[in-house]
């Protein structure tokens, strides 16, 4: 494979998902968060591919069935996303409104799909025709992609939910947030394993109904404010 290739396939993963992150800022117009901050959880959910493929790999010997794999591996990538973005972004002053660990943890998701794309590219590029790679990457485009944003952003919309409550309600609302996502990639992929071919699309189907339920709910998050107890003289 020449590098003319290994880039094309970068080209295809991460172009696609600087678009959906171009798409998701504009949910936080009004005060959006730092372009460094955003770059910096991008490249946290870059990098978190790198972290999550030995892992992975080490506990794919253990499992006895394919359905088994990819759940191991939902919980993996879920919860190595969320960490690197508590570890990268969530902690900082910059996230001060209920709406910004949304933008946060899509960002992460985006940069972790982006690499996942390109590898996934790589292989057809390496031996198939052009037609066959872009249908692959059509494919990623609409279903990982949007898989990956929609199981973060439920991790973030659970930290949204919590952004005024108690250390301890926060911790509990990030836990089952975790939990969601990891149900919905989970999903996602025995879906994908269990649905012909011919009928993958209709699959895709149910992560844009996701989204859509997600956008509703985010105007919810965006109302979110503190309450301020009233002093009576």
């Amino acid at each position: 494979m020449d590098y003319v290739s290994i880039a094309a396939a970068f080209a295809g993963g991460i172009l696609p998902a600087l678009a959906w992150l171009w798409f998701w800022r504009r949910e936080d117009a009004p005060h959006p968060e730092p372009r460094r901050l955003i770059a910096l959880a991008f490249a946290a959910g870059m990098i978190t591919v790198a972290l999550v493929i030995p892992v992975q790999k080490f506990v794919a010997p253990f499992l006895m069935t394919t359905t088994a794999i990819f759940t191991a591996w939902s919980v993996i990538e879920e919860v190595f996303k969320y960490l690197m973005a508590r570890i990268t972004v969530l902690w900082r002053r910059e996230d001060d409104e209920p709406i910004d660990p949304v933008i946060y943890m899509v960002a992460v998701a985006l940069g972790f799909a982006a690499v996942e794309n390109a590898l996934f590219l790589l292989s057809p590029l390496a031996g198939s025709t052009f037609l066959q790679t872009l249908e692959t990457g059509n494919l990623r485009f609409i279903g990982a992609t949007l898989l990956h944003v929609l199981s973060s952003a439920a991790i973030g919309v659970a930290l949204g939910l919590s952004f005024y409550k108690s250390k301890a309600a926060k911790r509990m609302y990030a836990f089952f947030g975790v939990i969601l996502a990891i149900l919905l990639h989970s999903a996602f992929n025995f879906l994908i394993l269990n649905t012909p071919e011919e009928h993958l699309l209709r699959t895709f189907g149910f992560v844009w109904i996701g989204l859509i339920v997600l956008l509703a709910v985010l105007e919810y998050v965006k109302r979110i404010h503190p309450k301020v107890k009233k002093i009576f003289s």
